[in-house]
């Protein structure tokens, strides 16, 4: 499974807005940042905000900023709401001889919920505590 550019952005711009929560960010800095499409950027942060985890400022003082506590920002919530919940199998669509007996759909099902539990197990504030190499490396990058 691959996750799709919209929600590894999506997780990029939670990053670094939990990364520096002590200010609003701009669409401008995001995209050079990492550095990303400044439509794309907009189309994700506009889901993101519509979705509950983003407060968007309008104005010369305006920027983004997370809506939620870091520490209640589930990973696999995330992924789970931009990737979908599509089932990696559809049977439906295939005219399969072994579609009345088969285990594979359900075996696949399992997988895929243990996945998204897995990535349920991190939060957003787990990903950006202090003690990790990629923190330090952000914060001397933005700081």
């Amino acid at each position: 499974m691959q996750l799709s550019r919209f929600t590894d952005y999506s997780l990029r711009v939670l990053l670094y807005l939990a990364i520096n929560h002590s200010k609003r960010a701009t669409l401008h800095e995001i995209a050079d940042f990492y550095p990303l499409s400044l439509e794309h950027l907009r189309k994700v942060v506009h889901a993101l905000a519509k979705s509950g985890y983003l407060r968007t400022f309008r104005g010369k003082f305006g920027g983004i900023e997370l809506a939620l506590e870091a520490r209640d920002i589930r990973i696999g919530d995330v992924v789970r709401k931009f990737e979908g919940q599509q089932a990696l199998l559809d049977c439906a669509e295939l005219a399969c001889r072994l579609n009345p007996a088969c285990t594979l759909k359900a075996v696949l099902k399992e997988g895929q919920d243990a996945f998204f539990s897995s990535l349920n197990d991190y939060s957003l504030a787990d990903l950006v505590g202090t003690r990790t190499d990629m923190v330090r490396l952000l914060f001397n990058e933005v700081a």
